[in-house]
């Protein structure tokens, strides 16, 4: 049996995001997805996931702004994986896997009737990317990969791991603010505390009795027990090189700890034909909530679905 986690029911970063619940796998597991646009034969959405232990909120601003970019001719699909933000939890951790993960997503894929789309990832979720194109590369008309690589960075999952325990049942939310604040401002220097609060809070919220609480399954912290700083983690090639089928774009935060530059360098040497971008003075996730890192992702949907620019 699947999970249910206690959710807000007005979480402010999910007002403007309902969603329609996916039955996937087991009759009493779903997968939230949000549909803006509408998806129709011949037209070939852009589908984006979000990172480990994030959720749809992430993409919120993205949307808005590449809705204006690209109109009604891209339906946008938001996905929360299962144990994140409104999908149920999986029964144990030991089930939680990208590769699970990437089945899922073809079965929600189907249950939408998409037969093609591009799709963008962040972290955690291009690797789902990557292992959806190794088993069903018929259905990637195009890829866009934010910090995700074949190669997770130890140091960022050992900061995530200690991030999200400290977190954990943290009581008071006057004294939560600075605290979060201070815990994020280093990734976005210069970033309002206004929209870093909102960063905060896609993640987690504040009960009723005031202790923050996570928005995904706790159980995803333990399955970071493992890691130390200095692991050297098995690459993942073969699931890179999966997506060889359909152009690809490369996106990297210039402050994060997911992906290594050494590892950016290599998938670019490996794809030259790839197109790459690097998002200034933001760590992982990235923000997009702004023109000039949100249009180098719609420039590449036009291109990779045939679309042209609208006057």
């Amino acid at each position: 049996m699947s999970k249910t986690r206690p959710l807000p029911a007005d979480h402010a970063d999910f007002a403007n995001l309902p969603v329609t619940l996916v039955t996937v796998g087991a009759a009493s597991e779903r997968v939230a997805v949000h549909v803006a646009g509408q998806l129709s034969p011949g037209r070939v959405p852009l589908v984006c996931v979000a990172g480990y232990n994030r959720n749809m909120a992430d993409w919120g601003d993205f949307l808005r702004l590449a809705r204006q970019e690209l109109r009604d001719a891209t339906p946008i699909v938001l996905v929360d994986l299962k144990g994140r933000g409104r999908s149920t939890d999986r029964a144990g951790a030991a089930q939680y896997s990208s590769l699970a993960d990437a089945r899922d997503l073809s079965e929600t894929m189907r249950a939408l009737a998409i037969e093609r789309a591009v799709f963008a990832g962040q972290g955690y979720g291009g690797q789902v990317l990557m292992a959806l194109a190794a088993q069903r590369p018929s259905v990637m008309a195009g890829t866009v990969l934010v910090d995700a690589g074949p190669v997770s960075d130890s140091r960022g999952l050992v900061r995530l791991r200690v991030t999200l325990n400290d977190l954990m049942g943290v009581r008071g939310e006057a004294s939560l603010r600075p605290m979060l604040r201070r815990m994020v401002a280093a990734d976005y220097p210069g970033v309002p505390e206004p929209v870093l609060d909102r960063l905060i809070f896609r993640s987690h919220f504040v009960d009723k009795r005031g202790r923050l609480q996570p928005l995904f399954d706790p159980a995803l912290i333990k399955l970071l027990e493992p890691f130390d700083l200095d692991d050297v983690l098995v690459a993942q090639w073969p699931l890179f090189d999966a997506l060889s089928a359909a152009p690809l774009m490369m996106m990297r935060t210039q402050l994060t700890q997911q992906l290594r530059r050494e590892t950016f360098d290599e998938m670019m040497k490996r794809r030259r034909d790839a197109e790459a971008f690097i998002i200034e003075s933001q760590g992982s996730p990235a923000l997009l909530d702004a023109i000039e890192d949100v249009q180098p992702i719609t420039d590449f949907v036009r291109r990779a679905t045939g679309l042209k620019k609208a006057a």
